[in-house]
């Protein structure tokens, strides 16, 4: 069954069970999980990065950018967590899937993939001034963050 509203836990460690409908946010792995919001049952793994996914968080809902595309499963579904709601996509051909990946790629690259968990997976966490939730991670060599 496809869901229309998740609702989030912020965790230290994700649990061994992930529960139908939470997002479980880890702010000190810099990481959110759920599983598949179509029903499928699948584990879903967002890592919270420059070059991956950017959590927000208004002191009471949730928002994750840009959309998940779960195109390596078979349910191939594609939506967006805005807000604690999900927007669902339109069905996507291979050869859209395929554009998508090449352009997510091309974005990585000019970013810069980060080499590895600095600072032993330690990474900083900030609030801005409309309490949004922004984690950067830094690079393994230096202190700036990206």
């Amino acid at each position: 069954m496809r869901r229309e509203t998740i609702r989030h836990e912020f965790v230290d460690v994700v649990p061994e069970h992930l529960e139908e409908g939470v997002l479980y946010i880890s702010v000190r792995y810099a990481t959110a999980l759920h599983r598949c919001l179509c029903g499928c049952g699948s584990e879903i793994v967002t890592p919270l990065s420059p070059t991956d996914w950017e959590l927000s968080f208004d002191g009471e809902t949730v928002s994750l950018d840009p959309s998940i595309g779960n195109w390596s499963y078979e349910c191939q579904s594609h939506y967006w967590i805005r807000r604690n709601c999900v927007h669902w996509s339109r069905r996507m051909s291979e050869r859209q899937i395929a554009r998508v990946r090449a352009q997510d790629r091309r974005e990585k690259e000019q970013l810069g993939k980060p080499h590895g968990w600095p600072d032993g997976g330690r990474q900083k966490a900030e609030v801005d001034e409309s309490g949004r939730v922004r984690v950067w991670l830094r690079k393994l060599f230096g202190d700036r963050t990206y």
